[in-house]
C-alpha cells in the first residue's frame, strides 16, 4: 500500500509512471486470478485504491 505523503512528494511525471505501472501489474494479477492461480485475491483491490489514490492526487495538483 502506498502512503499519500509519500505520493504527495512525487512529481507529476513519477506519479504517471506508478499508475502505468500498476495499471500493468493489475492486469497480470486479474488474469491469473482469472486461472484460478492467485494467491491473495485481496492484492487487487489493494491496487485499485492504490490506483485511485495517485489519480486524486494528479487531480489536486492539476486544480492548483
Amino acid at each position: 500500500m502506498l502512503k499519500t505523503p509519500e505520493l504527495r512528494n512525487l512529481s507529476r511525471q513519477e506519479l504517471q509512471e506508478k499508475i502505468a505501472a500498476l495499471k500493468k501489474s493489475l492486469f497480470e494479477t486479474r488474469s491469473q486470478g482469472a486461472g484460478g492461480r492467485i494467491e491473495k485475491p485481496s492484492k487487487i483491490k489493494e491496487m485499485r485504491r492504490d490506483i485511485a489514490r495517485i489519480l486524486t492526487i494528479l487531480h489536486e495538483i492539476k486544480e492548483k
